[in-house]
């Protein structure tokens, strides 16, 4: 294994396609959670309901990020990691532009509107991660991979925070929507420097490899297989995020809370998901395990959501602690979509890396659906019980299954 010095570290982990997904990945974030902050305040100020046209809204930007993940995946395998990182970043900053204007509009039903632009809005937030990913795993050597990705979604998940603070500082979610947007096309500027991956420009020109083949994941067993293990890995992430902190209004009742301002639990979370990124990367490196970093921090989340859901009544404080508990242990994110990036060859590594998440992402309308059927005869604890059990039962069982890949080689084709 090679040694580096720490001033050669920090060159590789302070480089530039670091720096550059990084602030990337933090956009990304305020964008994608910006709705689920300003989700109470902007639908009562164009007169929707909340829970109703709230969760139709989340449904569509969901799906947006499952569609788009899809896209830009196999374009990325096809075009190059840098195509995506300029094509997505444009998308998602003009849709959440558009978003700002919503109370302007004097046509068409503002629902569906709202519903469309997040759409449009969740397309594009799609391509962030995956390429930003797939880009520092590609360019940095395999001894400190675990910890460069780890950096860029650390910091990357502050973008949630900032989130919470802009929408509380301006006073208006349509000035936080205006902000995020442009955000993200001032970092289209920074963009323009950054160098191609290197293993990818090896294959670019090679016509006999197929690129960016997004149903070779369903065509050979054993691959299919290990494309399922690596989204039920991520599941928990988003049971505790679209469920725990974006749904936390609807736990307030049943644990003697008078409210929970669901942009404060998002908030929250993400501060201990953003720590436990930064973490995740140094455990999996003195561990030498993707696997025993992810499933032990997966534990220590089971133990938070038991506590959460069944230590009795509380307060909205302890609320948010618990928040932060839960970021805490799902702040594996990085490290998972890590492990995405290092099971697949570089002509379908995008299209992995950028699928992988986003089809998490998508099924947090199907958990939020059988939130809601189990909420007909049951309390919504007991209801966010029966799905937490199904996301971490698959999740645990995909990280015990799933093959080890600390310290793989990375250049290797499908």
């Amino acid at each position: 294994m090679q040694t580096f010095t720490t001033k050669e570290k920090l060159k590789h982990l302070l480089s530039f396609p670091v720096i550059i997904a990084s602030l990337g990945y933090f956009v990304d974030i305020y964008d994608l959670l910006l709705f689920g902050i300003v989700r109470i305040p902007s639908l009562n100020e164009l007169g929707l309901d909340v829970d109703k046209v709230g969760t139709m809204i989340i449904n569509y930007q969901m799906t947006g990020l499952l569609l788009g993940g899809i896209i830009w995946g196999i374009y990325g395998d096809k075009k190059g990691r840098l195509s995506v990182l300029f094509g997505s970043i444009i998308v998602y900053s003009l849709a959440n532009i558009a978003c700002g204007f919503l109370p302007q509009l004097n046509f068409g039903d503002k629902a569906t509107i709202y519903a469309l632009l997040r759409f449009i809005a969740g397309i594009g937030l799609a391509g962030e991660l995956g390429a930003g990913i797939t880009l520092v795993s590609e360019s940095l050597p395999k001894e400190l991979r675990a910890i460069g990705t780890s950096i860029v979604a650390g910091f990357g998940l502050l973008g949630a925070v900032v989130a919470q603070l802009t929408v509380q500082m301006a006073g208006s979610w349509t000035t936080a929507y205006f902000i995020g947007g442009g955000l993200g096309l001032m970092l289209l500027v920074l963009r323009i420097s950054v160098a191609e991956s290197g293993i990818y420009k090896e294959i670019e020109k090679d016509a006999s490899i197929k690129k960016g083949n997004f149903l070779s994941f369903f065509t050979n067993k054993t691959r299919f297989v290990k494309y399922l293990k690596c989204i039920a890995i991520g599941l928990p992430t988003w049971y505790c995020i679209g469920i725990l902190a974006m749904m936390a209004n609807q736990f307030a009742p049943e644990m003697g809370i008078e409210s929970i301002v669901p942009g404060k639990a998002i908030m929250w979370a993400y501060i201990g998901i953003s720590i436990g990124d930064f973490a995740s990367g140094f455990i999996s490196h003195l561990l030498h395990s993707r696997k025993k970093a992810i499933l032990y921090m997966m534990l220590f989340t089971i133990l938070g959501v038991v506590l959460l859901l069944f230590s009795g009544e509380k307060s909205e404080n302890m609320y948010y602690f618990y928040c932060i508990w839960l970021g805490l242990g799902t702040g594996y994110w990085a490290m998972f979509v890590t492990v995405a990036a290092e099971q697949f060859g570089t002509n379908v590594r995008s299209t992995a890396t950028t699928t992988v998440p986003n089809m998490v992402r998508g099924l947090l309308p199907v958990m939020l659906i059988g939130f809601d059927f189990f909420k007909l005869n049951n309390s919504v604890i007991i209801s966010a019980t029966f799905i937490g059990i199904i996301a971490f039962g698959l999740g645990i069982y995909a990280t015990i299954t799933i093959s080890e890949t600390h310290n793989k080689e990375m250049d290797f084709v499908e």
